[in-house]
């Protein structure tokens, strides 16, 4: 078997199917030999049963849902599913990430034609078809870290000494070694792998990604980046800049440090500083935009405007679901500057993922959001909210 793809799931059970959907079409269109794990973190809305209902064994044998009774973290569920991989490539793939029909086999071949290869990345694009930078990044050293966290890093994105972390000074289109892969899309040789060890379990959340990644690079592999494009719904979230994940993203931080850096302690203590600093900002953020929204909660909001093709099939569906979730529908699938929109939304059946990708990273203005309705399900997802 040619390659076991990684899902780890928690609450997000639309998403995991529209992603399983678009890893399906890609490993048809590359004629990959594949298998498919889903591993569940005990979501409340049920996931693992969903997906167990809307992909049935018999269509499709090589799926394989692991249900946990509680949730186990995203590397030890990771872990879970390696285990009992039989692929000669791993790919772990976050579950609100949609990939396009060419996205596997673009990232096999160029895979079998570098030996050397440790992990790799892709180009992701957020909702919006950003660019995200987290695509590829350097090696977090304390004094990357610091450049990061300090905000020099954002002044002098382009510089090879203060904006190391994102390694904004290299080609967004083109491939090129790099440190650090995201785990939304990790894809490593098994046998690289067993060699350099599974993920960390220590990590629970945030982390994980970059200490494999730098267990591959110290044990002589080279990680790399390839601009090959697939969408990622979180680029664009705005959870970053709540308490919650700036001291939970950081505390994995402090455990890399630990890990990797011990005899940096002096320099790993002006990032504790600037980690609490961090934290202390987006907690008073949280506080005034609670504020905010206390006192405008009064105030009558526009309705989000969603625009889709009058003439695609089940379109009276798609207005049905509008009307019930209070969306305006604009009945064109080509916005116009002077109509501005909150998302473009696409049939899953009728467009293919890389057509709908290709083109929403195309759009220069990047002011709409990308949204998909499957005529199977009746589910529409669009600018993080999922509608039935």
């Amino acid at each position: 078997m040619k390659l076991s793809i990684i899902i780890v799931s928690y609450n997000v059970r639309h998403y995991v199917e529209q992603c399983l959907l678009s890893v399906y079409a890609s490993l048809k269109q590359g004629g990959i030999d594949g298998e498919v794990f889903v591993v569940d973190n005990d979501s409340p809305d049920n996931s693992a049963g969903y997906i167990a209902h809307r992909f049935p064994a018999e269509r499709y044998p090589a799926l394989h849902i692991i249900p946990n009774a509680r949730n186990v973290g995203f590397g030890r569920a990771n872990n879970q599913a390696i285990r009992r991989s039989k692929g000669e490539y791993v790919l772990f793939l976050n579950p609100d990430t949609v990939i396009t029909e060419h996205t596997l086999k673009d990232a096999l071949d160029f895979a079998e034609s570098h030996p050397d290869l440790g992990v790799m990345g892709v180009r992701m694009i957020s909702g919006d078809g950003r660019f995200a930078p987290e695509s590829r990044r350097g090696l977090p050293t304390p004094w990357v870290s610091f450049c990061k966290m300090t905000g020099l890093g954002t002044l002098f994105p382009k510089s090879r000494r203060f904006g190391r972390y994102y390694m904004r000074y290299l080609p967004d289109d083109q491939p090129c070694p790099i440190d650090i892969v995201s785990g939304a899309f990790m894809l490593c040789r098994k046998e690289s792998l067993n060699k350099v060890g599974y993920f960390d379990e220590a990590f629970f959340m945030y982390g994980e990604d970059i200490d494999l990644s730098y267990r591959f690079l110290k044990a002589g592999f080279q990680n790399y980046y390839i601009p090959t494009p697939i969408l990622h719904y979180k680029g664009e979230s705005t959870k970053k800049n709540t308490y919650h994940y700036v001291h939970t993203f950081y505390e994995a931080m402090l455990i890399f440090f630990r890990k990797h850096f011990a005899s940096s302690l002096l320099l790993t203590l002006p990032i504790r500083l600037a980690i609490y600093t961090r934290a202390l900002m987006a907690l008073v953020g949280q506080w005034f935009r609670g504020i905010g929204e206390f006192l405008t909660s009064n105030r009558t909001r526009r309705a989000d405007l969603y625009a889709y093709d009058a003439n695609a099939p089940q379109a009276d569906v798609v207005a049905d679901i509008a009307e019930r979730n209070g969306i305006d529908l604009l009945a064109t699938p080509t916005p116009s500057p002077d109509r501005p929109v909150d998302a473009v939304i696409y049939n899953a059946a009728e467009t293919s993922f890389a057509e709908m990708i290709e083109t929403l990273a195309a759009n220069p203005r990047h002011d709409y959001a990308l949204g998909t309705f499957n005529p199977h399900t009746g589910v529409l997802i669009a600018c993080h909210q999922t509608y039935e």
